[in-house]
C-alpha cells in the first residue's frame, strides 16, 4: 500500500512539475502537496493541466510558447484543406475534450485518495511525536530509591542484598565484589541474582568468609549512571580462638577509605598558559574510589587533546594545556565515599595575556558558530572585561582554512555588535573563527579560536528516505530521484529576515522543490518599498545557501526583497516578495546594576552582592572589578562574564581597604560602571569558636579537680569570651553542665566530686556570636587526691615567633609541686606525626617558662612537650603541644625600630590578622611589662607602636610583642646601645630638621635681557616663611624687581625687568617651615656681576635689532667636496622691499645668489686664490632698519680656510697611479686641485725621497707626482705619498713591483726607443712657408734647414715629382741646409714646391705653393710676398 500511495504521489508531482514548466492552466480548483513529509495544504489555485492532456484547439492557439514542428504541419494542412477536414477535426476536438474531462476527472479522485494517506500519515506521526515527546518528559537519569544496605551475618546463613533503582529508559544493572565484575556462574549453587521491575537482588545461600567484603551495584543508561554499594561482614564461629581475621576485614577496609587531605585553592594563570589542579589523599584510594570525577561550573570534564585528567595512588590532577577565558570557572573534584559523594572546589581566575599593543584592549570570549550552511555562518561572543587604554569601538572577525594557516579578516570596518555573519565561504571546507577587540590603540589579542566548522547544506539530510524492505534491506530514495523530469527550478518561498541590525539584515528563505535535480544558486533582488523597480542586491556574488546579508542598506528605509533559483537549465521565476524590511535601530548598551554590597568572608576574601538592573533582558552577565580604597587603580575580578548576582572575590590582601564596582554585558557591549560599594577592610567574618582540644587534669585533692585545655584553633574573629564544661561519669551517656557561668581562663575547679570515681569532660568555648562545638571526650581521670612527690605536669603551652628554622615556647607552671617546689623544666621534641619517638632539648633543666628552640628544619612539622623537676625528680610531661610548621607565615612582620616625625624613637609592628577586640600586649625581656612612665602604646587598626619618652640605657633589652587572642602572631627586638646611639642622632636631625634644597641660586637671562634669580627646594607648607636679603638690608617687591615664593614648588625667585649696576651684592635667602629651616646665599659681584649685565644687554640689543629684517644665520664660510668655497648667510623677517647686498673690502658683489623665499644668499668661488683673502660684508635692509653681518677672511681666518681647503683637496685626492715615459716612471695622484697649502711628501720604502738627479717631484693644478729616471730593479717596493693639510697627513700607497714593475719597465723601454728615434729622424728643422708669391721675370730661392743621424738624403719635387737638376733649377745639398733656386720664372713655375728628407729612423716632408704673378698684377693676400 506505501508503495502504491508512492506512485501515485510520484505520477502528481511530475503532472505539477510538468505543467508548470509549460505555463499553462486550467479553470478547475485543485488541492496541491508539496511531498511526503511536509503537511499538506489547500490553495486556491487552479490545477495545472499537463500538455498532452489540453485540447488541440488550445495548443493552436498558444503563441507565446515553442512549437513543435509536428504541430506546425498539422497547421499548414489545416489552412490548405480547412473545409475538408473541418468536420473532422470538430469530432477530434470533442472526443478530445471528454478525453480531458475524464482526465480531470480521474486526477481528482488520485488527488482525495492522496490527501486521505498524506492525513492518516500526518496523524500518525503527530502521534508517534507526541508518544516521544511523553517518553522525553519522563526520561530520569538512573537513581536509587532503595540502596544497597550493609550487613552482618553468621557463617553458614543465608543474606540477600536489594536494592531498588529508577530511571527511563530503563537502566541495566552489573554487580561487583570488592572491584571486580561478579560472575554468577562460577557458583550457581550459591549465588542467586534476580531482577524484576527495578527491583535486583542478590542471594547468597550459605555465607562463608570469602563472600566478606564490598558489594557494589552500577546502574548504566544513556543518561548516566548511579552506584550503590555495601559491605558484608561474616562473622566466624570460632572467632579469635580459631585465629580467623577474616571476619575484621570488612572493618580495616572501612577504616581505610580516602578522604580530602590537600586540595587546591583559588588559582590565577595567565591566558594561554598552563594550568593543574591537584588533590591529594591520605590514603590511597579504594577500588570502588578510582574514579574521582572533575567539573567545571558543575559540567563534568574529560580526557581530551586539551585537558588530562590523572589519578594514581593517593593524588587526582587536571590539567589544562592551554587556558583561556573560557576555562574559567568554578573547578571541583568529587570522590565517592561510603557516605556520598564528597566535593572540593576553588575558583579559577584567568588573567589577561599582555596586550598586542600597547593600551589595546583584551581578547572577546565565547566565539559561537550558528546557522552553518553552504557558504554562510553566523558568529557571536561576548565582550572583554578589559577595554585599553580607551573604549573598545568595535570587533574584527578573522576566519581561517583549516590547514592553510593564515587568517583573513573577515569586515573591513569595525562591528560594534557581539555578532556577525560569515558569507562568501567555500562549501565542504573546515573553517576556523577568532574575533579581536579594537579601541584607539589598535586591535588587541585575538580570542580562543572556535573549534573546526564544516561549511555544508544543513538540509541535506532531509532529502533522503530509507525505506526498509523485508529480510532487513534498506532502499535509499531522495526527492531529487521523484521530481521526474523537471529540470528548470521553482522559485524560492518564505523570504524574511532571520537578523536584523543596524547596520545589516540577513535574508532567508526556503529552497523551491522541485530544484531541478541540479545544484542551486540564487539571485537577490531589492526594491524600495512602493516603487517596482527591481535591482540585484546579490551583484556578482555567488549566493549558494538560503542566507544572505545586505549590508549596503539606507537606514530608516524600507525594502522588499525577492529571490530567484538558478541552475544550469534556467532561471526561476522570482520568490513572492517580502514584508517590508529596514535596518532596526542600534541596540542599547544595558543598564549598569545596582545596590553593590561588599560582606567580609575571610581574610584574604570579600563575598559581593549586587541588584540586576531593572531591564536584564539582554544581559549575558556581569564583571566585577576591585580597587583599594582611595588609588583608583582599579583591577579586573573576573573575564568571563558571572551569570549570579554574588560572588566572592578572592586574592585580597588581609587589613587592606578595597571598594567594588560591577559593569552589565550584553551583546550591545558593556554598560559603564556601577557605583562604588561602600569601602570595607578585607578580615574574616565572625563566627563561633571552634572546640577547644587537649583536656588535662592539673590537679586533684579527692574531691576536686582543676582543669586545663587548649584554646580554640580559631576563636571565629572575635575574641574568646568564657569556657563551658560538661561532665560524667565513666559509664554513662548523659553530659551534665559543670559551671553556668562562664569560666574567663583556659583552667577550672571543678568541684563535688565523688572520690574514687572516674570522670571525662568536655570544653565549649564562647565569643560574641556564640557557643561553639564541644571539644572531644578527655581520658577518664581518676578522682583520688594526688600525694606524689614529684611535680604535676606544665600547661597552656604556647608557641611564639614561629619563623623558618626556629621557634619561642611558653607554658604555665605545674599547680601541683610535690615535695618542694619546681627547680626547672626539661623538653622535649617529637619530628612529625611521631609521638613515640621523644628527643630531649636541654641537659640541664631551665628555670624560666619561656624556651627558643633553634636549628629547626625549615617548613618541617614538629611536637614538644615540657616536664618539671624538683627534688624529688621529674614529672609527669605535659600534653603535647599541637602540631607547628618550622616556617614563616606569609605576610608575617617583624618589629621595625625607627624615629618617628616628632623625633620620638619607637618600634611598631604591624599585625597580619587581627579581629575588633584584639589586643597587642607588649613586654620586656617576655615577662616584664613595659614601664609605662618611660613609654607609651598607640594602637591604629592592625598596627601598634610603643615609643620611647626619654630613651635612656634603662631602655636596653629584649621587646616582644603579641596578640591577646593570637599569641602565635608575635615579634620581638633586642634594643641595644648601638641602637640607641643611631636612633638618637637621627632622632635630633629629625626635631632640628633642615629644608632640603633642590637647586641652589640660579642666574638666568632671558632673550628679551631680563635676567632672574631663582632657588628651588623641596615642597613646603602653606605656613612657610621667607625672608630675602641685599646687602644686610631685607627686601620686597618693588616695580623694577619682583619677588616671587611658590610653596608647594618650594620655588624662590626674583626677577629684573633690567639689570643695573646698583643690583651688584650679596642675596640671602632665609626659610622657615614649622620647625625646618635653612638658608642659601648668592655673591652676585665682579666679574660674574658684569657678564651678566653684559649679556642683558646684548639680548636686549638683538631685540631690537629683530625689530626689522635680520640675520637668522650670520656669514659663514664652507668647503664642499667639489673643493669649492662657499659663503653663505640666512635673512629672514623680510618684505617685498627689503634689499640684500654683498661688499667685499667695500666694492659690491654682483654676483650673488639669494632666494627671497628661504632668505639664504650664497657666493660661490670655484678656485680659491689669494685674491679671496679680505673683508666681507652683506647688508640688509628695508623701511624698518637695517641689520649687517661681517666675514674677515683674513690673518688666522684665512688660514682656516686653506687648511679646510687643503683638507678637501687631500681627501678628494685618487689612487696612486704609474705612467711610463721615456726617460723612466712618473707615480702620480690627481685632485681637484692642488694648492701650496697642501705639503706633500713622497717616501719609498718608508724613507723620504729627497730630489736628485733620478728622482724630481713635481704638481700641477691637479697632479701631484714624483718623476724616477732609469728605473732599475732596485726601484722596486712600497711608495708612499704624504699629504699634510695643517693638521692631518693624508696617505696614499702604491706597490711597484711583480708585473706591475715588468709592464711598466717594458713600456718604458719601447717609449724610450721611440724617443731615440724621434730624436735622429730625418726632420726639417726650419720648413718653407705655406704660399710664395713672386714677379713674373725674377728669381727665387728657398732654403730650409734639416737635421737627423745619420744625414739624411734630400729631394726636391715639383708638383709631387722630383725636380732634375736643370738649368732653370739650381739645387744645393749641405750636411744641415738644402735649397733650390728658381731663375727668371713664369707663370709656368706656378704649383706646389716640396722637399722630401729620409734616413733610416723616418722621413719628413715641407710644401710650399709658388704663385707667379705678372708685372702690375698684386700678389695673394695670404702670400709671403718675394722681392
Amino acid at each position: 500500500m506505501e508503495t502504491r500511495v508512492a506512485m501515485l504521489r510520484d505520477q502528481e508531482q511530475q503532472l505539477s512539475q510538468m505543467s508548470h514548466s509549460m505555463q499553462l492552466s486550467s479553470q478547475m480548483t485543485k488541492r496541491t502537496f508539496a511531498s511526503s513529509d511536509e503537511d499538506a495544504s489547500y490553495s486556491g489555485l487552479y490545477p495545472i493541466i499537463p500538455a498532452d492532456l489540453m485540447s488541440v484547439k488550445e495548443i493552436l492557439n498558444i503563441n507565446n510558447l515553442p512549437r513543435h514542428r509536428t504541430w506546425e504541419i498539422l497547421q499548414e494542412t489545416l489552412a490548405a484543406d480547412e473545409d475538408y477536414h473541418r468536420d473532422k477535426w470538430t469530432r477530434f476536438g470533442n472526443e478530445a475534450e471528454k478525453v480531458e474531462l475524464d482526465v480531470i476527472r480521474n486526477q481528482r479522485v488520485l488527488r482525495t485518495r492522496a490527501d486521505k494517506l498524506a492525513l492518516r500519515k500526518q496523524a500518525e506521526q503527530k502521534s508517534c511525536a507526541h508518544i516521544q515527546f511523553l517518553e522525553k518528559l519522563s526520561r530520569r537519569a538512573p537513581d536509587f530509591a532503595v540502596p544497597l544496605r550493609a550487613h552482618t551475618v553468621w557463617e553458614g546463613m543465608m543474606v540477600k542484598l536489594c536494592c531498588t533503582v529508577q530511571g527511563c529508559p530503563p537502566p541495566t544493572l552489573t554487580w561487583y565484589k570488592d572491584g571486580e565484575l561478579l560472575t554468577m556462574s562460577s557458583q550457581p549453587w550459591n549465588y542467586s541474582l534476580q531482577q524484576s521491575f527495578g527491583l535486583s537482588s542478590l542471594e547468597i545461600r550459605r555465607c562463608s568468609p570469602d563472600d566478606a567484603g564490598e558489594y557494589k551495584v552500577v546502574a548504566r543508561s544513556p543518561l548516566g549512571e548511579a552506584t550503590t554499594f555495601a559491605v558484608l561482614v561474616v562473622n566466624s564461629y570460632r572467632g579469635a580462638v580459631a585465629g580467623s581475621e577474616r571476619s575484621q576485614t570488612a572493618a580495616s577496609q572501612l577504616q581505610e577509605e580516602a578522604q580530602f587531605d590537600v586540595s587546591f585553592p583559588p588559582t590565577w594563570v595567565k591566558e594561554g598558559s598552563s594550568l593543574t589542579l591537584l588533590c591529594t589523599f591520605p590514603s590511597a584510594l579504594l577500588p570502588f574510589q578510582q574514579d574521582v570525577s572533575w567539573f567545571r561550573d558543575g559540567v563534568q570534564l574529560h580526557p581530551s587533546s586539551d585537558v588530562d585528567i590523572e589519578t594514581f595512588d593517593n593524588k587526582s590532577s587536571i590539567t589544562l594545556w592551554a587556558a583561556h577565558k573560557e576555562h574559567e570557572g568554578v573547578y571541583s573534584a568529587r570522590l565517592r565515599t561510603r557516605d556520598g559523594i564528597k566535593e572540593h572546589g576553588a575558583f579559577v581566575y584567568i588573567n589577561d595575556a599582555s596586550a598586542a599593543v600597547k593600551g589595546g584592549p583584551a581578547s572577546p570570549l565565547a566565539v559561537e558558530v550558528s546557522d552553518v550552511n553552504k557558504d554562510y555562518v553566523f558568529l557571536t561572543w561576548q565582550p572583554p572585561s578589559a577595554d585599553g587604554a580607551s573604549p573598545v569601538e568595535g570587533y574584527y572577525v578573522e576566519r581561517c582554512a583549516l590547514g592553510q594557516g593564515e587568517w583573513v579578516r573577515c569586515n573591513a570596518h569595525v562591528q560594534k555588535m557581539c555578532h556577525f555573519p560569515v558569507f562568501g565561504l567555500k562549501e565542504g571546507t573546515l573553517y576556523q573563527f577568532r574575533v579581536r577587540a579594537v579601541n584607539q590603540a589598535g586591535a588587541g589579542r585575538p580570542s580562543k579560536a572556535t573549534e573546526p566548522v564544516l561549511t555544508s547544506d544543513p538540509l541535506e539530510h532531509t532529502r533522503t528516505m530509507v525505506v526498509k524492505v523485508d529480510r532487513g534491506r534498506t532502499i535509499t530514495i531522495t526527492k531529487d530521484e521523484l521530481e521526474g523530469q523537471v529540470k528548470a527550478p521553482f522559485p524560492p518561498t518564505n523570504v524574511h529576515a532571520c537578523e536584523v541590525s543596524d547596520t545589516y539584515v540577513v535574508l532567508s528563505w526556503t529552497e523551491p522543490e522541485p530544484r531541478g535535480r541540479e545544484p542551486l544558486t540564487f539571485y537577490v533582488e531589492r526594491s524600495l518599498a512602493g516603487r517596482g523597480s527591481w535591482d540585484l542586491a546579490s551583484l556578482d556574488l555567488v549566493v549558494s545557501s538560503p542566507r544572505f546579508p545586505v549590508f549596503d542598506l539606507q537606514k530608516e528605509t524600507q525594502y522588499h526583497f525577492r529571490v530567484r533559483s538558478i541552475n544550469k537549465y534556467g532561471v526561476s521565476d522570482p520568490s513572492e516578495p517580502s514584508a517590508p524590511i529596514a535596518l532596526g535601530k542600534p541596540q542599547a548598551l544595558p543598564a549598569p546594576p545596582h545596590s553593590v554590597l561588599a560582606v567580609r568572608d575571610t581574610d584574604t576574601s570579600v563575598l559581593l552582592q549586587w541588584k540586576e538592573p531593572n531591564d536584564n533582558t539582554d544581559i549575558l552577565g556581569y564583571y566585577l572589578y576591585y580597587s583599594e580604597a582611595g588609588k583608583q587603580d582599579w583591577k579586573t575580578v573576573n573575564n568571563k562574564p558571572l551569570t549570579k548576582t554574588r560572588f566572592t572575590v578572592h586574592g585580597l590582601k588581609t587589613w587592606k581597604e578595597y571598594v567594588f564596582r560591577v559593569k552589565s554585558v550584553s551583546r550591545a557591549g558593556n554598560s559603564r560602571y556601577s557605583d562604588e560599594s561602600q569601602p570595607i577592610v578585607v578580615k574574616s567574618a565572625l563566627s563561633v569558636p571552634s572546640p577547644p582540644s587537649a583536656i588535662a587534669l592539673l590537679l586533684c585533692t579527692g574531691s576536686e579537680m582543676v582543669l586545663g585545655w587548649r584554646a580554640p584553633s580559631s576563636n571565629g574573629g572575635n575574641p574568646v569570651r568564657g569556657y563551658y564544661l560538661d561532665q560524667r561519669e565513666t559509664g554513662t551517656e548523659t553530659w551534665k553542665e559543670v559551671n553556668v557561668r562562664p569560666a574567663k581562663e583556659k583552667q577550672f575547679k571543678v568541684s563535688n566530686l565523688t572520690s574514687g570515681c572516674f570522670y571525662q569532660f568536655r570544653v565549649f568555648a564562647a565569643n560574641m556570636v556564640g557557643v561553639g562545638k564541644p571539644s572531644d571526650a578527655s581520658e577518664a581521670f581518676l578522682c583520688e587526691k594526688w600525694t606524689m612527690p614529684e611535680p604535676g605536669c606544665p600547661y597552656d603551652l604556647e608557641f611564639r615567633e614561629v619563623r623558618n628554622g626556629s621557634l619561642v615556647l611558653g607554658w604555665a607552671t605545674p599547680l601541683y609541686e610535690g615535695r618542694s617546689p619546681v627547680t626547672g623544666y626539661l623538653l622535649e621534641i617529637s619530628q612529625g606525626d611521631q609521638l613515640d619517638s621523644w628527643t630531649s632539648l636541654n641537659k640541664k633543666p631551665i628555670s624560666e617558662t619561656l624556651y627558643k628552640v633553634s636549628g629547626l628544619q625549615a617548613g618541617q612539622t614538629y611536637r614538644l612537650r615540657v616536664s618539671a623537676v624538683n627534688e624529688a625528680g621529674v614529672g609527669p610531661a605535659s600534653l603535647p603541644s599541637e602540631p607547628v610548621a618550622a616556617q614563616t607565615r606569609p605576610g608575617t612582620r617583624d618589629i621595625e625600630v625607627g624615629v618617628d616625625d616628632d623625633g620620638f624613637i619607637f618600634l611598631g609592628f604591624e599585625a597580619v590578622e587581627m579581629n575588633d577586640e584584639s589586643k597587642f600586649l607588649w613586654s620586656k625581656n617576655y615577662t616584664e611589662p613595659t614601664d609605662a612612665e618611660r613609654t607609651k602604646t598607640e594602637t591604629r587598626q592592625n598596627r601598634s607602636v610603643l615609643t620611647f619618652t626619654d630613651p635612656s640605657e634603662e631602655d636596653l633589652g629584649l621587646y616582644t610583642v603579641e596578640l591577646s587572642d593570637v599569641p602565635q602572631i608575635s615579634a620581638s627586638y633586642d634594643f641595644t646601645a648601638e641602637d640607641l646611639e643611631r636612633l638618637k642622632e637621627l632622632s635630633w636631625q629629625v626635631r632640628n630638621p633642615l629644608i632640603a634644597l633642590k637647586s641652589g641660586w640660579q642666574v638666568e637671562v632671558s632673550e628679551k635681557g631680563a635676567m632672574r634669580l631663582w632657588l628651588q627646594t623641596e615642597s613646603l607648607s602653606d605656613s612657610a616663611e621667607l625672608r630675602l636679603i641685599c646687602n644686610d638690608r631685607e627686601i620686597s617687591s618693588t616695580p623694577h624687581r619682583r619677588i616671587n615664593f611658590d610653596k608647594a614648588k618650594g620655588l624662590v625667585e626674583i626677577l629684573f625687568d633690567q639689570l643695573s649696576q646698583d643690583d651688584e651684592g650679596s642675596y640671602t635667602a632665609q626659610l622657615r617651615d614649622g620647625r625646618a629651616k635653612n638658608q642659601c646665599t648668592l655673591v652676585f659681584v665682579d666679574q660674574k656681576f658684569r657678564e651678566t649685565l653684559a649679556l642683558a644687554d646684548a639680548n636686549r640689543r638683538e631685540i631690537q635689532r629683530k625689530a626689522g629684517p635680520y640675520f637668522q644665520e650670520y656669514l659663514t664660510w664652507s668647503v664642499n667636496e667639489d673643493c669649492e668655497l662657499t659663503i653663505k648667510c640666512k635673512v629672514t623677517n623680510t618684505k617685498k622691499d627689503t634689499t640684500l647686498k654683498w661688499f667685499k673690502e667695500g666694492l659690491e658683489i654682483k654676483e650673488v645668489f639669494y632666494d627671497p623665499t628661504s632668505g639664504i644668499s650664497s657666493v660661490s668661488i670655484p678656485q680659491v686664490t689669494k685674491r679671496e683673502a679680505g673683508s666681507y660684508r652683506a647688508v640688509v635692509s628695508d623701511g624698518r632698519g637695517q641689520d649687517v653681518s661681517t666675514l674677515e677672511l683674513l690673518n688666522d681666518e684665512y688660514d682656516k680656510l686653506l687648511q679646510q681647503l687643503s683638507k678637501q683637496c687631500a681627501l678628494s685626492a685618487g689612487p696612486l697611479r704609474i705612467q711610463s715615459t721615456a726617460e723612466g716612471f712618473r707615480l702620480y695622484c690627481a685632485l681637484k686641485y692642488y694648492i701650496n697649502s697642501l705639503k706633500t711628501s713622497w717616501f719609498f720604502r718608508e724613507k723620504r725621497i729627497d730630489q736628485d738627479a733620478r728622482t724630481k717631484p713635481g704638481s700641477s693644478m691637479q697632479k701631484v707626482w714624483i718623476d724616477i729616471s732609469n728605473p732599475t730593479e732596485n726601484d722596486k717596493g712600497k711608495y708612499t705619498l704624504e699629504m699634510f693639510d695643517g693638521k692631518e697627513t693624508h696617505k696614499g700607497l702604491f706597490e711597484l713591483s711583480g708585473e706591475v714593475f715588468a709592464e711598466a719597465l717594458l713600456e718604458h723601454q719601447r717609449l724610450k726607443q721611440l724617443a731615440i728615434a724621434e730624436k735622429n729622424r730625418a726632420k726639417v728643422t726650419k720648413g718653407l712657408p705655406d704660399v710664395v708669391a713672386i714677379m713674373e721675370g725674377k728669381s727665387l730661392c728657398l732654403t730650409c734647414f734639416i737635421d737627423g743621424d745619420p744625414a739624411p738624403e734630400i729631394f726636391w719635387l715639383r708638383n709631387d715629382r722630383e725636380i732634375p737638376d736643370q738649368a732653370q733649377f739650381t739645387i744645393t745639398k749641405e750636411p744641415k741646409r738644402s735649397s733650390i733656386t728658381i731663375n727668371k720664372v713664369n707663370t709656368e713655375d706656378s704649383g706646389k714646391y716640396s722637399i722630401f728628407v729620409c734616413n733610416k729612423h723616418g722621413s719628413e716632408t715641407a710644401d710650399v705653393t709658388v704663385s707667379v704673378y705678372k708685372q702690375g698684377d698684386k700678389p695673394p693676400a695670404n702670400a709671403v710676398e718675394m722681392v
